[in-house]
């Protein structure tokens, strides 16, 4: 059965779309407005619009009055301008038709500027234009003027503010009382907060502009009108004056009060401090909050009352009434303080608490870098922020050399910071915390510079070197006597680099182990199959790849090391015995990253006898544990710590070549001890590297 044939109007209700007449509402408004400038408009249409220019302007008053907050009423810079140039736009359409009928009576611009005219002033010429001035000066001088500097001065603090409010944010979301989306939509209500203001303390300008611009058209409509009725028409100064000039008083008194009211409206938006009432809620609930106010106030009208020659009457009267609000505010505390909630009360006083549920429960961020609030222009752009940019960097670097993908660097401000400070956590543990001056830059000394700079005298937090934060006056002049100068984003770039380098053992789990063996599974299918799970568990690869990163070595050779864990898993399980073997497999690349290929590898050694107590002290003991008399072991630190000392102020790498059976034990002992230093085992140098002692341990 086929179906009816539409009808015109189903087509029609089809074609026209209600949204789309709304967006076309404010343009054909606008443009109706435009033509009023040009076109000319009878009497009776000017009646229509002036009375609609009264009713909107009362609608924006009263809108403003019941705004509970500056942001509900958000459109109002718009409609502020739209109402400004329509009052002028019916300024231009009735001094149109002023000067062209004004010569035929009162009535000749109609009924409202002849009601405004003779009603409000009685007729009266200088009365009218006294009248006009007054409200010129009051909407001028007062209102505007101080509605203009209102949302100067509230812009300016908004902007201000603005970190320090996204910072309280994030902080209420990180003790879980707000959530992801409740964040979202504060930190919106900022951002609108602060255009709001910024449009506010532009809009104003329009309404000053249109109070200039009544005066100088009632200038130019009298000065016009005079011209007009005694060249064109014959009319005597007195009768021009009469008609032409009270037409005039008319026109610009009907212009006036609702500029007077969207004034008012302006000023009532933009000085609005509490939020969550009307303004009548609000003035009431504060008034009624004090009765001393109304019993005060009282005393004194009571007193000027029984003045002898004073108005007794309506002193008596107010006196007696505020006397009256004042007995009964007193009375109410009282009887609400006797009142005891009820458990209904108690009941729904609970329900707006939220349960606790698994969405409160959140996992800690394995990088995180925290920041006080004056670094914060540092990642305030977003993306595009310099900062920003050198992380993804830096992670891109460190699995290009280390061998993985790190997890993402979440940046957050911190208000139990200092302003100036950082620090860096991984699974929420600090490990390690600095500052650095945003507004200067840091004047890192290599150990060959002999000037000193004006400035704070500090350290660079990645190396420890001796350092100075300058001014952008003085960099040039650092970097010309040999100083290596940075910003503070790269400061703090390079050393969340070295951090993440020193620290990549902890940031290696079963996820990424499982992440790499997807990737390299595609490139080495065979070899990962038959590896996990049918020779090692991933638990045990997981091991074997922490050790490797412990003793900062990269696993960027995937293929060797899954290559020589399926040659040795069928014998042993052991991941110290399997890390062992698989440096072996990678000494070429690790003895390659310590010393170029040309050159000697400079080694330290352990005196023979001294190597041979610490082989008969481990007998029985695990690979990775050292049984040493504690003086003797303390000794031994000390002494590697202080050749590694001489030759890492030389620019060379410690490394200490040690016998294949303690290398596993001594790494755990010394590498915590002694910074920089690497440890060898003789079957880790291959074959064709020279190595010459530089010292020997005894």
């Amino acid at each position: 059965m086929s179906a009816p044939p539409a009808t015109i109007n189903d087509l029609l209700k089809n074609a026209i779309d209600s949204s789309k007449l709304k967006a076309l509402a404010a343009p054909l408004f606008i443009l109706m407005v435009l033509s009023m400038m040009v076109l000319p408009l009878p009497a009776v249409a000017l009646d229509v619009l002036f009375t609609f220019n009264i009713a909107l302007s009362m609608v924006v008053l009263v809108a403003a009055l019941y705004t509970k907050k500056p942001l509900d009423f958000s459109s109002f810079p718009t409609v502020l301008l739209v109402t400004t140039l329509l009052r002028l736009s019916l300024n231009v359409a009735s001094t149109r038709i002023v000067l062209l009928n004004g010569h035929e009576g009162s009535d000749a611009a109609g009924k409202v500027i002849e009601s405004f005219g003779h009603f409000l002033i009685g007729g009266n010429l200088a009365v009218g234009i006294i009248v006009f001035v007054i409200l010129v000066v009051i909407n001028f001088m007062v209102i505007t003027k101080g509605a203009g500097r209102i949302a100067e001065v509230s812009a300016r603090f908004t902007l201000d503010a603005m970190p320090g409010k996204q910072m309280a944010i994030d902080a209420d979301m990180n003790a879980g009382l707000l959530t992801e989306a409740e964040a979202k939509a504060r930190r919106q209500e900022i951002g609108q907060e602060a255009e709001f203001y910024g449009a506010m303390d532009g809009a104003s300008k329009f309404v000053r502009g249109d109070a200039v611009a009544g005066i100088l058209i009632l200038i130019i409509n009298i000065v016009g009108g005079l011209a007009v009725g005694m060249m064109q028409y014959d009319l005597s100064f007195a009768s021009a004056g009469e008609k032409y000039v009270l037409l005039a008083i008319g026109d610009g008194l009907v212009a006036q009060v609702p500029a007077l009211l969207i004034s008012v409206a302006a000023g009532l938006v933009v000085a609005r401090v509490g939020q969550g009432q009307d303004i009548g809620s609000q003035v009431g609930a504060q008034l009624a909050s004090s009765p001393q106010v109304f019993a005060m106030s009282s005393g004194v009208l009571l007193s000027l009352g029984f003045i002898p020659g004073m108005p007794n009457l309506p002193f008596l009267a107010f006196g007696g009434a505020m006397a009256a609000i004042a007995y009964f505010l007193a009375k109410k505390p009282l009887q609400g303080a006797s009142s005891k909630p009820t458990d209904s009360t108690v009941s729904e006083a609970m329900k707006e608490v939220a349960e606790a549920t698994w969405e409160d429960v959140k996992p800690v961020d394995l990088l995180s870098l925290e920041i006080g609030y004056r670094l914060i222009p540092l990642v305030d752009r977003g993306p595009d922020s310099d900062l920003l940019k050198r992380i993804k960097a830096i992670r891109k670097k460190f699995a290009q050399e280390i061998g993985f993908l790190p997890p993402p660097v979440h940046v957050r401000d911190n208000l139990e910071l200092a302003p100036n400070t950082y620090r860096l956590l991984i699974k929420g543990v600090n490990v390690a915390q600095a500052e650095v001056d945003p507004t200067s830059w840091l004047a890192i000394d290599p150990g060959e510079v002999a000037m000193r700079l004006p400035g704070p005298q500090t350290v660079d937090p990645t190396f420890g070197m001796p350092a100075y934060w300058v001014d952008e006056a003085t960099q040039e002049r650092a970097q010309a006597a040999g100083y290596t100068v940075v910003d503070a984003a790269t400061v703090i770039a390079t050393h969340v680099s070295h951090l993440l380098g020193n620290h990549a053992a902890k940031l290696i789990g079963r996820v990424e182990c499982q992440q790499l063996l997807e990737h390299f599974g595609k490139l080495y299918p065979k070899v990962s199959e038959d590896l996990i799970p049918k020779q090692i568990s991933l638990s045990v690869f997981q091991k074997v790849l922490h050790n490797l990163l412990d003793d900062k070595v990269s696993i960027r050779d995937m293929r060797t090391i899954l290559e020589t864990l399926l040659e040795h898993a069928p014998s042993t399980q052991n991941p110290a015995e399997l890390t062992a073997l698989v440096r072996i497999a990678l000494s070429s690349a690790i003895v390659q990253n310590l010393a170029p290929p040309e050159k000697e590898l400079q080694v330290l050694v352990f005196d023979p006898k001294l190597e041979n107590m610490i082989i008969q002290s481990n007998q029985g003991q695990a690979a990775t544990e050292v049984a040493i008399e504690p003086n003797l072991g303390t000794t031994m630190v000390n002494k590697v710590s202080a050749e590694a000392q001489k030759l890492i102020a030389l620019g060379q790498s410690p490394i200490l070549l040690v016998q294949d059976f303690l290398r596993p034990a001594l790494s755990q002992l010394l590498r915590k001890s002694v910074e920089g230093l690497t440890i060898l085992s003789h079957s880790e140098i291959p074959d064709n590297r020279k190595v010459s002692v530089l010292s020997v341990i005894k």
